[in-house]
């Protein structure tokens, strides 16, 4: 089985596991999930959820975070990881969307990647998920692990790891792909104990057998 065939045979397989993949990260508007993203460094999507179900009630545009203090925010936020440079991150995201995009978030990667705190990762999540653009294969922490142990990169830089995926996978699968390896990697393959006699890659997946 070449490399091709077996990302399409790890869709297949993982797309009947989890047939409804999207972002766990709740949000209503492209705004609110670059918000969430944002927010989701090092920390649990739940957590995430949990402070954003209030404050989208209170911040409902980007001219709404660009008004607000960074004390404000940063108490609205407090109880993620690291809320203090998050709040400073998504103030100043909030300012240059409102001088430069007309408070609107864009939909495309190169004007994405522009936006201060908003790398390829992020941007690529945004863009399946709110505009429903494969523009790129986000690479977080899930993706990276088992994309090295499924075979399919020996790379570890991010950038590099999602352009050997980009190679392997067709592109209306991009952004599919990515969700699908993120559940996997909740449910089934735990950086720390994998459970390998439950997941629906055994067969071809070469770390099983180590």
């Amino acid at each position: 089985m070449t490399n091709e065939e077996k990302v399409l045979e790890i869709i297949k397989r993982l797309s009947k596991r989890y047939p409804q993949v999207k972002t766990a990260l709740n949000f209503y508007t492209p705004m609110d999930l670059l918000v969430a993203t944002i927010l989701s460094a090092q920390t649990t999507d739940v957590n995430v959820n949990k402070v954003t179900e209030k404050i989208f009630k209170k911040y409902k545009t980007a001219e709404d975070y660009a008004k607000v203090s960074v004390e404000e925010l940063q108490s609205d936020i407090r109880s993620i990881n690291f809320y203090k440079n998050k709040a400073i991150f998504i103030k100043n995201l909030a300012q240059n969307l409102v001088e430069k995009f007309h408070g609107q978030v864009p939909s495309t990667m190169e004007d994405l990647v522009k936006l201060p705190g908003v790398g390829r990762k992020t941007a690529n999540i945004v863009l399946w998920n709110a505009f429903g653009k494969n523009e790129g294969i986000a690479v977080d922490t899930h993706v990276k692990r088992i994309s090295k142990l499924l075979g399919l990169t020996e790379n570890t830089d991010p950038n590099k790891i999602e352009q050997d995926l980009i190679k392997l996978t067709p592109k209306e699968e991009w952004g599919r792909l990515t969700h699908l390896l993120i559940m996997l990697g909740r449910e089934i393959c735990n950086a720390k104990k994998p459970k390998h006699d439950k997941c629906p890659l055994n067969d071809i997946c070469p770390s099983s057998k180590i």
